[in-house]
């Protein structure tokens, strides 16, 4: 017990918690933040997908739209068309909320992964004929940085023919 009345025991333990003890807890603390911020993206990755088989499952009740064939119908009713375009609207939504969550300009790692899949479903139906030619009514109030991104991605996929509408 006299070494707790000891001034040279308290400044050793000041010395261990300070080198020791501290440098740990800051590293353990953003070990746990980091884990934290890496399920909260995973969640908003899964809501994110459930929402776009949620849309899929749409497109499946709308089999007369043929909206999963390589070709696209030229012979639609104005009630199909009317339906496929409110279709192509939710979808825009859905890409626009995909666009706002998960994009940064300087992705790595999962992150560039999971954005990787919400650009190959951009560039799957930019390549459709009547996607990519209601496109640029299906932009109009969507967040500038999305609007410019899909565009490019759909001048990619159909070169030359997108910006000169705009």
């Amino acid at each position: 017990m006299n070494f707790i009345a000891n001034p040279g025991f308290w400044e050793v333990a000041s010395f261990v918690v300070t080198v020791f003890a501290l440098p740990f807890a800051i590293f353990l603390f953003l070990f746990e933040q980091r884990k934290e911020r890496d399920a909260e993206d995973e969640e908003a990755y899964q809501l994110l997908q459930n929402a776009y088989n949620d849309f899929l499952k749409i497109v499946l009740d709308n089999p007369d739209l043929q909206l999963r064939s390589a070709t696209t119908r030229v012979d639609l009713n104005e009630e199909q068309r009317e339906r496929a375009l409110i279709i192509f609207e939710m979808l825009t939504a859905l890409f626009e909320r995909a666009y706002i969550v998960s994009y940064e300009p300087d992705l790595s790692g999962v992150a560039l992964r999971r954005w990787n899949s919400w650009d190959d479903y951009m560039r799957e139906w930019c390549r459709r004929e009547d996607f990519y030619h209601l496109l640029p009514q299906l932009l109009r109030g969507e967040d500038p940085d999305f609007a410019a991104y899909i565009r490019a991605v759909a001048d990619e996929e159909h070169p030359g023919k997108l910006t000169q509408i705009y």
